[in-house]
Parts: C-alpha cells; sequence; structure tokens
C-alpha cells in the first residue's frame, strides 16, 4: 500500500497532536458497512504493536510491512494484506469533508456514499506434493 503526500502530512499532523507517544498509524478493514468491508485506521504505540503487523518499504520486502514517507509508518493489519495490495491511500479535503480515500484495486465494487467496499472472493487450492 503506498500513501499519497497529502495522506503522509494529515498523518503526521495527527500524530503531533496525540499527547502519547504514537510509533505511526494502523490501516485494516473490518466486516461492517452495506457492502461487507470498511477501512479501520488506528494509531500504533507500544501498548498495541502487533508482532504479526505487516510493514511495506519502499526498497523490498521485510518481516513488518509499512511505508515510510515523510517520516510517517503506516503497518498493515496482517488479516487486511489481502485486501490492501496495491491500494493507495490519500487525504481529501474539500468544502464537503475532510477524510482518508482508499483507492483499492481489489475493490470490485462500493456502496453509495464510499464507506464500504467488496471484494471477490478468491479460491485457493493447494497441492501438497
Amino acid at each position: 500500500m503506498a500513501e499519497t503526500e497529502a495522506a503522509s502530512i494529515r498523518i503526521q499532523e495527527l500524530i503531533s497532536m496525540k499527547e502519547s507517544p504514537c510509533l505511526g498509524i494502523r490501516v485494516g478493514v473490518r466486516k461492517r458497512g452495506c457492502n461487507g468491508l470498511s477501512y479501520v485506521i488506528n494509531y500504533v504505540d507500544d501498548s498495541n504493536k502487533n508482532a504479526l503487523d505487516e510493514i511495506v518499504e519502499e526498497r523490498g520486502l521485510q518481516r513488518a510491512w509499512w511505508s515510510e514517507c515523510a517520516g510517517v509508518r503506516v503497518y498493515i493489519d496482517p488479516k487486511a494484506i489481502m485486501f490492501l495490495v496495491g491500494s493507495q491511500m490519500d487525504y481529501v479535503d474539500d468544502m464537503l469533508k475532510s477524510e482518508f480515500t482508499f483507492t483499492n484495486p481489489n475493490a470490485k465494487g462500493q456502496c453509495g456514499c464510499g464507506e464500504s467496499f467488496n471484494v471477490w472472493q478468491i479460491n485457493f487450492v493447494m497441492y501438497i506434493l
């Protein structure tokens, strides 16, 4: 997952307003909404840091998956990786709304308000040799 410069700047602003130390944000998905899945964003600190969080770096894949842009760490919930691969997170601030938005190539449909999305079911077949 990648984030735009606008998203990185807004994440930095939110983290700087937080009173307690913060390592970054975690992006995940949750089953809810009228179309199946919704994006969830939470702060990450030492008390809720998950060793299984995946982190994406611009230069290669590491055990922890995070994208660091302008000093911002974005952790990906391990249960959400399959739904967020190839996605881009942006921040939009206009006269009607201020929100993070996601361009997700895995989303096959979304509700009218854009709060939830769905994906096609992926079936995996495992062969044991």
